[in-house]
């Protein structure tokens, strides 16, 4: 099927009945051409109603894109907005993103995917996006602080590395684990306090380094 018949059947079906409302984010994954963000053996199913795997060993996927849409609406970058993706993979989030925000700052754990992130940002012709490698927990100063911060992924926890890079009344958002159950969650800066609150039930795998630690008590 053609790819942009296919996009437009994404959006159609299963970001706009999802409630995702904002028009700027709805033109971007109508523009973004998902399937070039994935192996060319899972081309046919870039589209897929569910989170997609592009790694051998599972733990890497690009969100479902109802999750990402909702996750996106929720962060609300406006156009002058200065936006941290974590975990984008092979980028496809970073490229939809770079279509709404003014600039985005990709941080990838693993070289491979960050050379990968860069070529297709190349071949899609986005400007107002950087790509760099370094530990997600970690997150990335230089550009810092940030409007928002999205994760493409689940976390046990969001620590304060992660949370002081926002600005004042900044967001981020990600699928945190409840006792076992994703649920995404947001959480806001105001001044040196953070507030958090439940979204929605996502599932998403643990990204490396957001494991839960397990202590062990005598």
């Amino acid at each position: 099927m053609d790819s942009v018949v296919q996009r437009k059947n994404m959006v159609d079906s299963q970001v706009r009945p999802s409630d995702v409302t904002d028009r700027r984010l709805i033109r971007a994954m109508l523009a973004v051409p998902r399937e070039m963000f994935v192996p060319v053996a899972q081309r046919a199913i870039a589209y897929m109603d569910g989170n997609l795997e592009v790694s051998a060993d599972g733990r890497r996927v690009l969100l479902a894109p109802r999750t990402l849409a909702k996750m996106i609406q929720h962060l609300a970058p406006d156009a002058d907005a200065s936006i941290l993706d974590v975990g984008p993979a092979t980028g496809y989030s970073t490229a939809v993103l770079a279509l709404i925000a003014k600039r985005v700052v990709a941080l990838e754990s693993e070289a491979s995917f960050a050379e990968q992130i860069q070529r297709e940002l190349a071949a899609q012709k986005v400007t107002n996006a950087e790509v760099y490698v370094g530990a997600f927990t970690d997150g990335y100063r230089g550009h810092g602080p940030y409007d928002g911060i999205l994760i493409n992924g689940k976390v046990s926890d969001v620590p304060p590395t992660l949370l002081n890079q926002l600005k004042d009344g900044g967001r981020l958002i990600a699928i945190l684990d409840v006792n076992g159950v994703g649920k995404a969650f947001e959480w806001r800066r105001y001044a040196m306090n953070f507030d958090r609150r439940p979204l929605f039930d996502a599932e998403a795998p643990v990204l490396p380094g957001f494991e839960r630690v397990i202590e062990f008590v005598l």
